[in-house]
Protein backbone atom coordinates (compact mmCIF):
# COMPACT_ATOMS: atom_id res chain seq x y z
CA UNK A 1 0.00 0.00 0.00
CA UNK A 2 1.26 3.46 -0.90
CA UNK A 3 0.56 6.54 1.18
CA UNK A 4 -0.61 9.69 -0.60
CA UNK A 5 0.26 12.72 1.55
CA UNK A 6 -1.23 16.12 0.73
CA UNK A 7 0.49 18.90 2.66
CA UNK A 8 -1.93 21.78 3.22
CA UNK A 9 -4.12 21.09 0.16
CA UNK A 10 -6.07 24.10 -1.08
CA UNK A 11 -8.47 22.88 -3.78
CA UNK A 12 -11.24 20.46 -2.80
CA UNK A 13 -11.68 18.74 -6.16
CA UNK A 14 -7.97 17.79 -6.26
CA UNK A 15 -8.32 16.19 -2.84
CA UNK A 16 -11.50 14.44 -3.99
CA UNK A 17 -9.64 13.08 -7.00
CA UNK A 18 -6.76 11.98 -4.71
CA UNK A 19 -9.29 10.10 -2.56
CA UNK A 20 -10.63 8.37 -5.64
CA UNK A 21 -7.08 7.39 -6.67
CA UNK A 22 -6.47 6.07 -3.15
CA UNK A 23 -9.54 3.83 -3.33
CA UNK A 24 -8.66 2.63 -6.85
CA UNK A 25 -5.12 1.66 -5.84
CA UNK A 26 -5.63 0.47 -2.27
CA UNK A 27 -3.63 3.43 -0.98
CA UNK A 28 -4.07 5.51 2.15
CA UNK A 29 -4.72 9.27 1.95
CA UNK A 30 -3.10 11.56 4.54
CA UNK A 31 -4.06 15.23 4.77
CA UNK A 32 -1.83 17.67 6.64
CA UNK A 33 -3.66 20.67 8.12
CA UNK A 34 -4.55 23.40 7.57
CA UNK A 35 -6.86 22.47 4.73
CA UNK A 36 -8.05 25.16 2.34
CA UNK A 37 -11.60 23.79 2.45
CA UNK A 38 -14.02 21.80 4.57
CA UNK A 39 -14.11 18.02 4.23
CA UNK A 40 -17.88 18.43 3.86
CA UNK A 41 -17.52 20.63 0.77
CA UNK A 42 -19.65 19.50 -2.19
CA UNK A 43 -16.76 19.79 -4.70
CA UNK A 44 -14.73 17.33 -2.66
CA UNK A 45 -17.60 14.87 -2.52
CA UNK A 46 -18.46 15.34 -6.20
CA UNK A 47 -14.89 14.53 -7.35
CA UNK A 48 -14.66 11.63 -4.94
CA UNK A 49 -18.04 10.40 -6.20
CA UNK A 50 -19.42 7.49 -4.22
CA UNK A 51 -15.85 6.41 -3.43
CA UNK A 52 -15.33 8.95 -0.64
CA UNK A 53 -16.92 6.71 2.00
CA UNK A 54 -14.25 4.09 1.20
CA UNK A 55 -11.22 6.40 1.44
CA UNK A 56 -8.73 5.33 4.11
CA UNK A 57 -8.31 8.93 5.31
CA UNK A 58 -6.01 10.18 8.06
CA UNK A 59 -5.74 13.80 9.21
CA UNK A 60 -2.58 15.25 10.76
CA UNK A 61 -1.62 18.60 12.26
CA UNK A 62 1.91 18.48 10.83
CA UNK A 63 4.15 16.39 8.63
CA UNK A 64 6.36 15.78 11.67
CA UNK A 65 3.38 14.19 13.44
CA UNK A 66 2.84 11.82 10.49
CA UNK A 67 6.56 10.99 10.26
CA UNK A 68 6.62 10.12 13.97
CA UNK A 69 3.67 7.75 13.52
CA UNK A 70 5.15 6.03 10.45
CA UNK A 71 7.18 2.83 10.65
CA UNK A 72 10.86 3.49 11.40
CA UNK A 73 11.93 2.20 7.97
CA UNK A 74 9.30 4.21 6.05
CA UNK A 75 10.49 6.14 3.00
CA UNK A 76 9.11 9.62 2.41
CA UNK A 77 9.38 11.01 -1.14
CA UNK A 78 8.94 14.76 -1.64
CA UNK A 79 7.50 15.71 -5.03
CA UNK A 80 8.49 19.08 -6.44
CA UNK A 81 9.22 20.82 -9.71
CA UNK A 82 12.39 22.04 -7.96
CA UNK A 83 13.75 18.53 -7.37
CA UNK A 84 16.46 17.27 -9.72
CA UNK A 85 15.83 13.51 -9.50
CA UNK A 86 13.29 12.11 -11.96
CA UNK A 87 10.58 9.66 -10.95
CA UNK A 88 11.73 7.62 -13.96
CA UNK A 89 15.30 7.17 -12.72
CA UNK A 90 15.94 3.43 -13.14
CA UNK A 91 17.64 3.08 -9.76
CA UNK A 92 14.79 4.78 -7.88
CA UNK A 93 13.71 2.49 -5.01
CA UNK A 94 9.99 3.32 -4.95
CA UNK A 95 8.34 0.52 -3.00
CA UNK A 96 5.14 -0.58 -1.39
CA UNK A 97 4.61 1.29 1.88
CA UNK A 98 6.28 4.52 0.73
CA UNK A 99 4.85 7.96 1.46
CA UNK A 100 4.42 10.27 -1.54
CA UNK A 101 4.31 13.86 -0.27
CA UNK A 102 2.74 16.58 -2.43
CA UNK A 103 2.54 20.28 -1.64
CA UNK A 104 -0.26 22.82 -1.90
CA UNK A 105 -1.41 23.69 -5.39
CA UNK A 106 -0.31 27.35 -5.41
CA UNK A 107 3.16 27.04 -3.88
CA UNK A 108 4.31 23.42 -3.66
CA UNK A 109 6.38 21.97 -0.84
CA UNK A 110 8.71 24.21 1.14
CA UNK A 111 11.98 24.50 -0.78
CA UNK A 112 13.90 23.79 2.44
CA UNK A 113 12.43 20.25 2.46
CA UNK A 114 13.72 19.61 -1.06
CA UNK A 115 17.16 20.94 -0.14
CA UNK A 116 17.23 18.89 3.08
CA UNK A 117 16.22 15.65 1.30
CA UNK A 118 17.82 15.74 -2.18
CA UNK A 119 17.97 11.93 -2.47
CA UNK A 120 14.28 11.66 -1.57
CA UNK A 121 13.02 14.59 -3.65
CA UNK A 122 11.52 13.77 -7.01
CA UNK A 123 10.16 15.57 -10.04
CA UNK A 124 7.97 14.52 -12.92
CA UNK A 125 9.80 15.26 -16.19
CA UNK A 126 8.00 17.87 -18.31
CA UNK A 127 9.68 18.15 -21.70
CA UNK A 128 7.24 20.86 -22.82
CA UNK A 129 9.07 24.18 -22.66
CA UNK A 130 6.11 26.27 -21.51
CA UNK A 131 4.81 24.15 -18.61
CA UNK A 132 5.73 25.11 -15.04
CA UNK A 133 3.76 22.38 -13.31
CA UNK A 134 0.97 19.82 -13.64
CA UNK A 135 -2.38 19.65 -11.90
CA UNK A 136 -2.01 18.10 -8.44
CA UNK A 137 -4.39 15.18 -9.10
CA UNK A 138 -2.59 14.43 -12.37
CA UNK A 139 0.78 14.48 -10.59
CA UNK A 140 -0.48 12.13 -7.89
CA UNK A 141 -1.74 9.68 -10.50
CA UNK A 142 1.55 9.69 -12.43
CA UNK A 143 3.73 9.10 -9.37
CA UNK A 144 1.37 6.64 -7.69
CA UNK A 145 1.05 4.44 -10.76
CA UNK A 146 4.82 4.58 -11.36
CA UNK A 147 5.25 3.34 -7.79
CA UNK A 148 2.71 0.57 -8.36
CA UNK A 149 4.41 -0.43 -11.60
CA UNK A 150 7.77 -0.70 -9.84
CA UNK A 151 6.40 -2.63 -6.87
CA UNK A 152 4.51 -5.24 -8.88
CA UNK A 153 6.30 -8.55 -9.43
CA UNK A 154 7.88 -8.85 -12.86
CA UNK A 155 5.91 -11.06 -15.23
CA UNK A 156 7.47 -14.43 -15.93
CA UNK A 157 9.55 -14.55 -19.08
CA UNK A 158 7.66 -16.42 -21.65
Amino acid sequence: MFHIVLYQPEIPHNTGAAGRLAVATGSRLHLIRPLGFSLEEKHLRRCGLDYWQHVDLHLWDSLEQLEAAAAPDAHFWYLSTKATRSIWAPELPLRDGDYLVFGPETRGLPEAWITAHPDHSLRIPMPGQHARSLNLATSIAIVLYEGLRRSLPSPAAG
